[in-house]
């Protein structure tokens, strides 16, 4: 069994079948992608991993628990965290501040903003942010605002914030969106850093086919709510059905 099983999903919206009996196995420590053409249903699917819909039929398990029924915030005390296509940070507030944010969540398994006031007395979790700020070569920059940043550190900064939870699966949702082809590449080889250097599965929906094949090791590939096939990136790259899912589309497999 892989460390996250769905079996058998299924989600309508009114007289729309956005996802049709969808089975995944994730194996843990691994990267899998799951990619497909605009509509396929691949953010369905990721919010019904995370607790944002229930699926109308079917299993979502994470390491043996149902995460059916489970509010996001318990989904996230599992050990899942999500990057979400926007970076979800506090612009307003500078990048340390946002930083601390989730330490004393994951301490605490609350935060309230007051504790940004004390924080001269709670050195145990400054270290804790400012080692997480070194690994992101971000704490040269602990001081800028978080909404100065560039995209492509917007986006190191969530996925550090969310490293801090110390989740065993993380889920990126388009998490080069929108970025230039450095930030993008930075971002590659962030997560590869990532990959490398802790014990952790990463999912990632991804339209950017040099993304993919730069990170996965198993490729699902979706089209019309339903997984169409699961290889390797070198199987995949070839694969008729996928040629033809993603026929219309501007992007090349």
């Amino acid at each position: 069994m892989g460390i996250l099983e769905v079996k058998n999903v299924n989600k309508r919206f009114g007289g729309l079948q956005a996802l049709g009996n969808v089975n995944l196995s994730i194996a843990e420590n691994t990267v899998h992608a799951i990619i497909g053409p605009n509509g396929a249903g691949k953010s369905t699917l990721l919010n019904c991993l995370v607790g944002k819909l229930i699926p109308d039929t079917g299993s979502v398990m994470f390491d043996g628990q149902s995460v059916l029924g489970r509010k996001p915030y318990q989904i996230n005390q599992m050990g899942i965290s999500r990057v979400f296509q926007t970076p979800e940070i506090f612009g307003d507030l500078n990048v340390m501040e946002n930083m601390l944010i989730p330490c004393f969540a994951k301490r605490d398994g609350a935060f309230s903003l007051h504790a940004l006031g004390s924080i001269d007395s709670e050195q145990d979790v400054v270290e804790k942010a400012k080692k997480m700020l070194e690994d992101m070569n971000l704490y040269d920059k602990r001081d800028m605002h978080a909404s100065s940043m560039s995209r492509g550190d917007k986006r190191r900064l969530e996925i550090a914030m969310c490293l801090s939870q110390e989740p065993r699966l993380l889920l990126l949702d388009e998490p080069t969106a929108g970025m230039a082809r450095a930030d993008t590449n930075n971002t590659i080889d962030l997560l590869k850093q990532i990959k490398e250097e802790r014990d952790i599965t990463i999912a990632i929906i991804e339209h950017d086919m040099h993304v993919v094949f730069s990170l996965a090791e198993r490729i699902t590939v979706l089209a019309q709510g339903t997984p169409l096939v699961e290889d390797t990136p070198d199987n995949i790259k070839g694969h008729p059905k996928v040629k033809e899912a993603y026929l219309g589309e501007t992007q090349e497999v």
